[in-house]
Parts: structure tokens; C-alpha cells; sequence
């Protein structure tokens, strides 16, 4: 395992949930790492308490959903650091009304926006420094809904979960030859807030059984530890009491 002390990493949705918990677990790691999200104080009062504990944070308040933002946020960590060594986009969500009965044309936008559209801008902007370098590791969170097709999860969610994965190894494709490589996350369900969005709320009972934020820091930390001469092309990880399994029993 290589130490990342040193290294820069950018990470989506990191004010709360798996994008927190990789931030997290990336400063722990020794990385410098760019939290950015929407809610500025969030993202502030996180990132703090990195510094506490002796890590290095800084933050980036950004809607992944506006290209031209995600260009300037890009720029600017680019214009301090010289580099992103490590991209983490776990910005993601979905909406109450997902399926085709309740499911709207708005709903459908803000979900495809920020969960595919956001990392296709995001790898965008940060590939040509990577390029540059010879190195670079695009961590994407996508779905256990970007691999199978639970109806839960509903048609936009499942639509743009399983396209993040599909593009995630088109960037293995493109860019090994140049040092590059990257890994869809699928977990199944994490007890994050997001889970406040379904339209029957899990209970918290079934939360406690649920992967929890930290275990998902842990897996981007592991993947990201990993020596550049090595691709961890997916990773499909879930609870051992997996309700995607039990309701079908």
C-alpha cells in the first residue's frame, strides 16, 4: 500500500454520508483533501474537524450540476495545487417521486444532473492535469442500482447509477495508457441521509444493519492506496443482512 502523504484529493458530496466518510478516511491517510459540496457551512464545519484531528482539508462549496462551476472549483484547486491526484465523486441523491406513476420531468433532471452528469463534468475538468502527469485514480460511487435493477431505486437513479459505471471504464479504456485508472464503488444500501428521500424511509433497525458511511471511507481509502501500477476496476460491496436479498425471499 503506497502512503498519500502528498497527494491531493477532490472530493464530491463530502459534506455528509460516503463522501464524507472518504474524506475522512483520505486525511487520515496522510492526502490534502478538497471537500466540496453545496452547503457551505456543512462542508466548513467538516472540514474543521479534520484540522482538528491533525489532517489537511480545505473546502470548495459547488453544485456538480453547473458545468461552468465545476470548471472554475477545478481550476482554482489546479491553481493551488498544481494537481489532483485523486477524484473522489460521491456527489449523489435521489427524489421521493421516482417511479414511472409520480416520477416528473424536474426529478428526473436533478437526479441525472448530479449523480452522472456531475462526475462526467468533474473527470473532465481534472483529466488533462492527470494526463499531464502520467497518474491519476477517478473514484466514482456509483450503485448496487448500477449493476442490477432494483425497483426501488426508480427509473432515473437506476438510469444514471448504471451509466456512472459504464463510464467509469470507459475512462480505463481511454486513459490506462496514460497512467490513469478508475474504480465504480457499488455499494448496496448505506445508512446515509439519502435514505431520508425514499418514500417509506428505512427504519432504524434496518439502518444499524445497513453498511455504514465508514465502511465505504474505508473501501476509497483502500482503493486509493493501491500502487499506481494496479486498477481496481469495480467494487460491489454490501451488507451480509442485504435487504436487496431478504424482501425477495
Amino acid at each position: 500500500m503506497i502512503s498519500l502523504t502528498g497527494k491531493v484529493a477532490w472530493i464530491t458530496g463530502a459534506g455528509t454520508g460516503i463522501g464524507l466518510a472518504g474524506a475522512k478516511a483520505l486525511a487520515d491517510a496522510g492526502a490534502t483533501v478538497v471537500m466540496s459540496g453545496r452547503r457551505k457551512e456543512v462542508l466548513a464545519l467538516e472540514a474543521e474537524k479534520i484540522r482538528i484531528k491533525g489532517g489537511k482539508s480545505e473546502i470548495e462549496a459547488l453544485d456538480v450540476s453547473e458545468a461552468k462551476a465545476v470548471k472554475k472549483t477545478a481550476s482554482a484547486i489546479l491553481s493551488r495545487h498544481a494537481r489532483v491526484d485523486i477524484l473522489v465523486n460521491s456527489a449523489g441523491l435521489n427524489v421521493p417521486n421516482r417511479y414511472w406513476k409520480n416520477q416528473t420531468v424536474e426529478g428526473w433532471k436533478e437526479v441525472i444532473g448530479i449523480n452522472l452528469d456531475g462526475s462526467f463534468y468533474t473527470t473532465l475538468a481534472v483529466l488533462p492535469s492527470m494526463r499531464a502527469r502520467k497518474d491519476g485514480l477517478v473514484i466514482n460511487v456509483s450503485s448496487w442500482a448500477g449493476i442490477f435493477h432494483p425497483k426501488l431505486t426508480g427509473a432515473a437513479y437506476n438510469a444514471s447509477k448504471h451509466a456512472v459505471t459504464a463510464m467509469t471504464e470507459t475512462i480505463n479504456m481511454e486513459e490506462c495508457a496514460n497512467g490513469i485508472r478508475a474504480c465504480a464503488i457499488c455499494p448496496a444500501e448505506v445508512a446515509t441521509p439519502i435514505m431520508d428521500r425514499r418514500p417509506v424511509p428505512p427504519s432504524q433497525q434496518d439502518r444499524a444493519r445497513m453498511l455504514q458511511p465508514e465502511d465505504l471511507g474505508n473501501t476509497i481509502r483502500f482503493i486509493a492506496q493501491m500502487p499506481p501500477h494496479v486498477c481496481i476496476n469495480q467494487v460491489i460491496i454490501s451488507p451480509t443482512w442485504n435487504r436487496m436479498y431478504i424482501e425477495n425471499l
